[in-house]
C-alpha cells in the first residue's frame, strides 16, 4: 500500500473506530468486518468502484440506518457518504430515498 494510501487507511480506521465504538453498542452488525472489507470502497479519495463480495457479505448483516445516525463530521472527512450509499446499493441493500447519513441525504 502506498504511503498516502496507508495514512488514509489508518485515519479511516481511527475515525470509524470512534463512531463504531458508540454505534456497536446500539447497532447490529460486524463493524470490524465492515472496516476491513469495505473501507477501500468508501474512502473520499479515489474513484467510485463496485464493492467486493466480502464487503457485500458484511453489508448485508449491518444495520446501516442505525450507523448513519452516528456519522459525524470527523467521519465524513474520511468516508464519502455518497460512495457508502453506492456500495450499499451495489450490495443489494439500497438506502431509502431521503435517508440521512451524517450530512448526506440519499437522493
Amino acid at each position: 500500500m502506498a504511503k498516502i494510501g496507508m495514512t488514509t487507511y489508518l485515519m479511516l480506521v481511527m475515525c470509524t473506530s470512534m463512531i463504531f465504538s458508540t454505534a456497536s453498542a446500539q447497532c447490529q452488525g460486524d463493524f470490524q468486518g465492515l472496516i476491513q472489507q469495505c473501507s477501500r470502497f468508501v474512502q473520499r479519495p479515489g474513484p467510485q468502484q463496485a464493492p467486493s463480495q466480502g464487503c457485500c457479505n458484511v453489508i448485508r448483516d449491518v444495520d446501516l440506518p442505525c450507523i448513519c445516525q452516528h456519522v459525524n463530521s470527523q467521519v465524513e472527512k474520511i468516508i464519502s457518504m455518497q460512495k457508502a450509499a453506492f456500495v450499499s446499493a451495489s450490495c443489494g441493500k439500497p438506502p431509502a430515498r431521503g435517508t440521512k447519513c451524517g450530512s448526506y441525504t440519499v437522493p
